[in-house]
């Protein structure tokens, strides 16, 4: 297959991550993680290579999950997407907890639906209350059922 030259010149798809602000990035990696079936990224090896260069303060560190963490970021991706060996990081689909000062004060302009397997979004509802989700209401439309959440800092998701 040959590459015309319009597609050999178009630029390549950008890589991201939705950042989220939060009170509690470990916390709000551990509900993602599970509510996602995600991992938390483990930036361990990067920590270690930082503090011994003098670059990172210990003090910017905690241990969590009985490894090194950034104390103010945390990550959680797809377990089935690659990931930067040397560092730890994500290269796919993944999820940032940002430590923020400021508490949460208004309805989010972005969030997350999550979309349960076709007769399961009761039992998703009651797994995702379980791990400390709330649920805000039940929607149902002309264009559809969901059930709109909180996770426990307060952000809101759906599950479709």
């Amino acid at each position: 297959m040959t590459q015309t030259s319009e597609s050999a010149s178009a630029p390549a798809p950008l890589h991201w991550k939705l950042v989220i602000d939060c009170a509690h990035p470990q916390s709000q990696a551990d509900f993602w993680a599970a509510a996602l079936h995600y991992e938390v990224e483990d930036n361990n090896a990067l920590i270690e290579r930082l503090l011994e260069l003098g670059a990172l303060p210990r003090e910017a560190t905690v241990e969590f999950h009985a490894r090194l963490a950034f104390r103010d970021l945390v990550a959680v991706r797809h377990p089935e997407d690659p990931y930067d060996q040397d560092s730890g990081t994500g290269l796919g689909r993944r999820l940032l907890f940002q430590r923020v000062p400021e508490e949460k004060t208004v309805k989010n302009r972005l969030h997350l639906d999550l979309h349960a397997p076709e007769g399961q979004r009761e039992a998703e509802v009651e797994r995702l209350r379980k791990l400390g989700a709330s649920v805000q209401r039940e929607v149902k439309e002309p264009s559809g059922q969901w059930v709109v959440m909180q996770d426990p800092e307060g952000n809101e998701f759906c599950v479709q």
